[in-house]
Order: structure tokens, then C-alpha cells, then sequence
């Protein structure tokens, strides 16, 4: 009887010493991540606020914020876990799995993610950039891991798969620093060309936004049924494209009709 007695003090002893080792390792633990979390936030608060970050695209800092916090992160989990002490190859083979698991389970969304890295090595815009991609267009405001948000001209916000944008072609707008509008207006044959032409010229010189280098041009392009196509070409400042454009085509058809300029049936046509 004193034997069993004996028996069972020892197993609650062992017991006794073994919750008290795992509570201390969990206590350690849970004092760990908060004291990690706490250091972590600060620290990404401080990358933040450094000069030398601030310089860096918005687009760029966003993924590098990201990236930063996340390895953290994940270094802090696996301390976490090595004082609990799980044996590190077990942890790897639970992280390759969990990793393959999640893999299948989330491919569009993994696609996304390689598409915002693509976008960020390759860089085709930037935010603020206005650009034409997956049948949509607007300002961009916005990148992240999965999507590219634009505002569009009507004030709409879309947002766009990074996987589908970078398997589609982009036109960016703004990517220069300057940008050509092209306009296309037929005119009858029977006119005099040189009349129109000077016509089309005396418009071009009245605009402010209108660049000097490189010069406009005014060309006949091309023939159309019962008259000719003539092609004004204006060099802007890219943030002026708009207004001129809509300068061009109010007081160019305004001009041709002070002079009694004489059009067939074909529409104006524009050329973006």
C-alpha cells in the first residue's frame, strides 16, 4: 500500500513539475510575442518616418513595408515556437505543408501576389500615373499584394487583379513628360488647302498650352470620299493633354465654320 502511495506521489510530482514547466514556457512565450509585436510596430512606425524612406515611390514602400513585416513576423513566430521546444524539423515539415496546402487552395490569389511583385520589379506605372489596362482606365491610386485600384474620369473606383493586369497590355499616359494630341478633320475637296491649313495653323497658334518644340504640324493624311483628311498635331505638357484637347475641338469646328469651310459627310475623327 505505502508502494502505490509512493508510485502516485511520484507521478503527481511529475506531473507537477511538467505543468509548471509548460506554463512557465507559455507565460515566456505569450510575454515574447507581446514584447515582439510592440517592438515590431515601432519599428515599422520609424522605417516610416525616415527621410531616406519617405524619397522612396509610394508604390514601392508599401511592398517593402509589407515584406519587412511580414518576415518579422514570421522570425518571431518561429522563436516563439523554438521556446516551447518544438523541434525545428518539425516545424519546417508543418510550414511546407501548411505551405503546399495553402498554395492550392489560394492559386488565383497567389497569381495576384506574383503579379503586384512583377509590377513593382518591372514598374510600367506608378501611383498617380493615369493608365488604360484590362478594360479599364483611370488615375491609379493605389497598389497592393492582390490589386491595383484606379479612379476613373467619372469618379468610379475599380479595382483590377494584378494577376490579369500584368497579363494585359498597359498604356500609360503619363509616363512621359510630354504627350501629342492628334486630331483628324476632313475636309472637302473642293476647298483650298493652303486656306485650311493656315485656318487650322492660326487656331493652333492662340493656345497657351500649345508647345513651340516640337513644332505643330497640320498635314494631309489621307483621302476620303469627296474630300481630304487633315491631321493636326500639337505637342503638350502631359498634365495639359485634356485642356488642349478640348480646346482643339471646340475652336477648331468653330474656325471652320467662321470661314465657311465646307466638310463632307465623314464625322471628325480623333486619334488618341
Amino acid at each position: 500500500m505505502d508502494i502505490n502511495i509512493s508510485n502516485w506521489e511520484k507521478l503527481l510530482g511529475k506531473i507537477s513539475d511538467g505543468a509548471i514547466d509548460i506554463g512557465l514556457k507559455l507565460l515566456l512565450a505569450v510575454v515574447v510575442y507581446l514584447v515582439g509585436s510592440f517592438l515590431i510596430k515601432r519599428l515599422i512606425k520609424a522605417l516610416g518616418k525616415l527621410r531616406s524612406f519617405k524619397s522612396i515611390d509610394p508604390t514601392a514602400e508599401s511592398y517593402i513595408i509589407t515584406f519587412i513585416k511580414a518576415a518579422l513576423y514570421v522570425v518571431l513566430l518561429v522563436s516563439i515556437v523554438a521556446l516551447l521546444g518544438v523541434p525545428m524539423s518539425s516545424v519546417i515539415a508543418a510550414i511546407a505543408s501548411v505551405g503546399v496546402a495553402i498554395g492550392l487552395a489560394l492559386q488565383g490569389a497567389l497569381s495576384n501576389i506574383a503579379g503586384g511583385i512583377m509590377l513593382l520589379i518591372f514598374r510600367p506605372f506608378s501611383v498617380g500615373d493615369y493608365i488604360v489596362a484590362g478594360g479599364e482606365e483611370g488615375t491609379v491610386r493605389s497598389i497592393s499584394l492582390v490589386y491595383t485600384v484606379l479612379t476613373t474620369i467619372d469618379n468610379r473606383r475599380v479595382s483590377i487583379p494584378n494577376g490579369s493586369l500584368m497579363n494585359s497590355t498597359i498604356s500609360n499616359s503619363s509616363a512621359e513628360a510630354l504627350r501629342r494630341v492628334d486630331l483628324n478633320f476632313d475636309i472637302a475637296g473642293s476647298e483650298d488647302a493652303d486656306k485650311v491649313e493656315k485656318i487650322l495653323k492660326d487656331v493652333i497658334l492662340k493656345s497657351d498650352k500649345a508647345l513651340n518644340e516640337p513644332a505643330p504640324q497640320v498635314l494631309i493624311t489621307a483621302g476620303v470620299p469627296g474630300g481630304l483628311t487633315y491631321t493636326v498635331r500639337v505637342w503638350v505638357k502631359t498634365s495639359d493633354y485634356w485642356d488642349e484637347f478640348g480646346y482643339l475641338m471646340k475652336e477648331i469646328p468653330s474656325a471652320l465654320n467662321v470661314a465657311k469651310i465646307a466638310r463632307p459627310s465623314t464625322p471628325i475623327s480623333v486619334n488618341n
